[in-house]
């Protein structure tokens, strides 16, 4: 047997802390690990884990405060300019020019690194050609779908044909199919020796490392092979079929059971993960059922577990009752009528047509650039439509769009707050904006710092916030006023998968009061909660249906139990071999 690779970086005992005195933040703290050439490593943890904190650290771009990293045989401080000639780093925000073009980003970056006129062009070909960039090459970058610029960010990363690649959850807020694009990629690269490290928050993606290292407040709870660290629960995960309509609370009940680590809607199924040691609950009691079917271990099975015994359980976020004035209880709660939507000569929303129950959860889904993100907007009453007329919480949005609005609680793909003000400023200007009296006024904000635990941080300003509380005031600003329609829009890009179950458990709960969820996401196992999923491409509808029903379709001797990540691919995938002349 050929002994292994030495490993291309050493990271020796590290440590790395932001402030001075007592005050310091220890981002990292006495972290030892090795990458190896060839390999995917996956970097995985919760928000603020200390993931973005390593990868700078390698590159170079910061220094440790205690021990000493190695990357090809050089120090990272003191040869950091031989270092990074071997290093290709894409950062977690879209780090190219959106005002020049795919070739001009491509130029600039070929600067950088001194290629001449005959090498930058092979690998310019090359490169487009390998990201199936060369139709838009004259495209600005601005321009291009979410995961053609991560696509494009990755091919001015490889540019200098690195021996190491750091990318910095590259996949973030791109859709499923350019998601097994991207990783495409970067297999082939890792299958030509480049060690590649990956920082993800979608932990189906870590499953497909070769290693991984899992992070948690700066420190280092395990590494190692996923398939090794799956088997931590073996015999410990099982499926719990409900009875329709009921998911949410018996997702709730199984969450907050002692004996569960872990409770994730599945379609119609509950997936638990039992606590080591525990004995299974009858699934009567959660509400389920049937009996219980064991199910293969997943690495966020043991991923979750781990981290519920490092920390206290939380019982399911409550959500208190709302006044029967929020619920809808007649006819639908959307309508959209042959929606359209054209900007100039192209053509972003194409004849779509679909109604929303009062109480549900519907998910719209699509590859980016799909005009999901345009059907979301006109249904908020934030953009006109060309053609065809829309009704929310049974008001006409071409005739009394103001209206509307007043029903409507909307969420924003980006932190949308004001960053400057504290907590509760915040709370008390969206109050204001929604015209609640002085009275409800402080009631209201009062109910939302108690249900969404931000009285602790009621002062501090918004945009000094974790990720996942500025999730949790957001969300809480959309709700002050009791609206009837729920809109969020990638309400958590870049969260956690902590923090999402924790979001997910506030809105099955809101369901139950019979408040109406249109949700769009890039998370397939949060599609999952959904009632019903509508999928877009090309600006059309092209399915629609329970998340179960979708995956049915996909059933097939070689893909027995699909995911509905395989479902939503597949389903993209037959649309473009139609459109293929």
């Amino acid at each position: 047997m050929a002994p292994a690779a030495p490993p291309i970086v050493v990271v020796d005992a590290v440590t790395k802390r932001f402030g001075k005195g007592p005050q310091a933040t220890i981002a990292l703290d006495h972290v030892s690990a090795e990458i190896r050439p060839g390999q995917i490593t996956g970097l995985v943890g919760p928000d603020g884990a200390g993931k973005t904190t390593l990868l700078r650290l390698i590159a170079g771009l910061l220094k440790p405060n205690e021990g000493k990293i190695t990357v090809l045989g050089q120090d990272s401080v003191t040869a950091v300019t031989t270092v990074q000639h071997d290093i290709g780093y894409m950062p977690q925000r879209f780090g190219l020019y959106e005002d020049l073009t795919v070739a001009e980003n491509l130029d600039l970056y070929a600067d950088m690194h001194e290629l001449d006129g005959t090498v930058r062009q092979e690998r310019f070909a090359s490169l487009l050609a390998f990201t199936a960039l060369t139709p838009f090459v004259e495209r600005l970058a601005g321009k291009l779908s979410g995961g053609m610029k991560q696509k494009l960010g990755l091919a001015c990363a490889l540019l200098s044909r690195p021996k190491l690649l750091l990318l910095d959850e590259p996949s973030a807020g791109v859709d499923p199919a350019s998601r097994r694009e991207l990783w495409r990629i970067v297999r082939t690269m890792a299958g030509e020796g480049v060690a590649v490290i990956w920082s993800t928050a979608y932990l189906d993606e870590a499953e497909r490392c070769d290693s991984f290292l899992l992070f948690a407040n700066g420190r280092l709870l395990a590494s190692g092979s996923p398939t090794d660290f799956s088997r931590r629960v073996d015999g410990r995960t099982f499926l719990i079929t409900v009875p329709p309509g009921h998911k949410h609370r018996v997702q709730r009940r199984a969450a907050a059971d002692p004996a569960i680590a872990d409770a994730i809607i599945q379609g119609e199924r509950i997936r638990i993960v039992l606590n080591d040691g525990a004995t299974l609950p009858d699934a009567a009691v959660l509400g389920g059922t049937g009996l219980p079917q064991p199910v293969r271990p997943r690495f966020e099975d043991a991923f979750v577990s781990l981290l519920h015994g490092r920390t206290a359980p939380r019982s399911s976020p409550a959500v208190p009752e709302e006044s029967t004035s929020t619920a809808v209880t007649d006819g639908a709660a959307i309508e959209a009528h042959d929606l359209t939507r054209d900007f100039g000569a192209f053509r972003a929303v194409d004849n779509v047509t679909f109604t929303v129950a009062p109480g549900e959860v519907f998910g719209l889904l699509g590859p980016n650039g799909a005009g999901k993100s345009t059907t979301f907007r006109m249904l908020c009453g934030l953009l006109e439509p060309s053609a065809g007329s829309a009704r929310v919480a049974g008001v006409d949005l071409g005739t009394a769009r103001a209206a509307a609005r007043e029903r409507i609680g909307y969420m924003s793909q980006r932190f949308s707050l004001y960053g400057e003000l504290s907590v509760r400023d915040n709370l008390d200007f969206f109050s204001g904006v929604y015209g609640l009296s002085s009275t409800r006024r402080r009631q209201r904000i009062d109910w939302a710092l108690e249900s969404f635990e931000l009285g602790p941080v009621a002062r501090q300003t918004s945009g000094s916030l974790p990720l996942g509380f500025k999730q949790r005031l957001a969300l809480s600003c959309a709700l002050l006023h009791e609206p009837r329609v729920l809109f969020l829009d990638e309400p958590t890009s870049g969260v956690d998968p902590l923090m999402r179950r924790e979001f997910w458990a506030r809105i099955g709960a809101l369901a139950e009061q019979r408040v109406t969820v249109l949700v769009t996401s890039h998370f397939m196992d949060e599609a999952e909660y959904c009632d019903r999923l509508a999928i877009v491409y090309g600006g059309r509808m092209i399915a629609m249906g329970s998340p179960d029903d979708l995956k049915r379709r996909f059933v097939s001797d070689t893909l027995p139990d699909p995911t509905l990540e395989d479902a939503f691919v597949a389903l993209i995938e037959t649309q473009g071999t139609k459109a293929a002349p």
